[in-house]
């Protein structure tokens, strides 16, 4: 009968033994692990580098169509940039130069008050107002003066109508309210202007 105080054959260890420690197969460090390698991969998106371009159903790499269309993209951003720019600074230019004109129909407005004085300061407004239009003119801005001339929307705006005097074609500019000015084949500021119709009685 065996003694209950023997330890068994293959159970427990002595005291004093020092534990057994793993099989080191088990227990690989993680540094190990991190360095192993996954596959060929390089660039940012994680493209294998051996990976063929896409392809369109023509044959030709898409990367090529996706280039045209960028550059087109950026052709037409950079004539609409143009454009723009272009039209912000003539109305820039244009918002200068219409203060401008109005500054000048108040000093033609006082030389026509002072019509026939000497003193010199008619003489004066008149050498200002004639550096003014000589300034205009060097811009491209040049005075509108349609009277007589048949009526033209573009650069015209008709207060109303009279009957034309005799011998005025009907539809002509029989008066003048506001001179216009324009600017190459745009109307800076148009002319107001009355305009002349065919006396009531013209058509019996």
């Amino acid at each position: 009968m065996n003694d209950p105080k023997t330890p068994r054959a293959g159970r427990g260890r002595a005291p004093g033994t020092p534990a057994t420690a793993p099989p080191d197969d088990d227990r690989q460090p993680d540094a190990a692990r991190e360095a192993e390698p996954s596959g060929n991969w390089e660039g940012e998106g994680g493209a294998p580098s051996d990976a063929p371009a896409p392809a369109v159903a023509g044959g030709e790499p898409d990367y090529k169509d996706r280039w045209l269309r960028a550059e087109a993209d950026l052709q037409n951003y950079r004539r609409r940039a143009t454009r723009e720019w272009e039209e912000a600074r003539r109305g820039a230019e244009e918002s200068v130069l219409l203060e401008m004109v109005a500054a000048l129909d108040d000093l033609e407005r006082a030389l026509e008050a002072a019509a026939g004085a000497e003193q010199d300061w008619v003489r004066g407004v008149a050498l200002v107002a004639q550096r003014m239009r000589e300034y205009l003119a060097r811009q491209g801005v040049t005075a509108i003066d349609p009277l007589g001339q048949p009526f033209d929307p573009a650069f015209q705006e008709a207060l109303l109508e009279i009957e034309s005097p005799e011998g005025t074609p009907e539809g002509s500019v029989v008066k003048v309210v506001q001179k216009g000015y324009r600017r190459g084949d745009r109307a800076l500021r148009a002319a107001r202007v009355v305009v002349g119709r065919p006396p009531a009685g013209g058509a019996a």
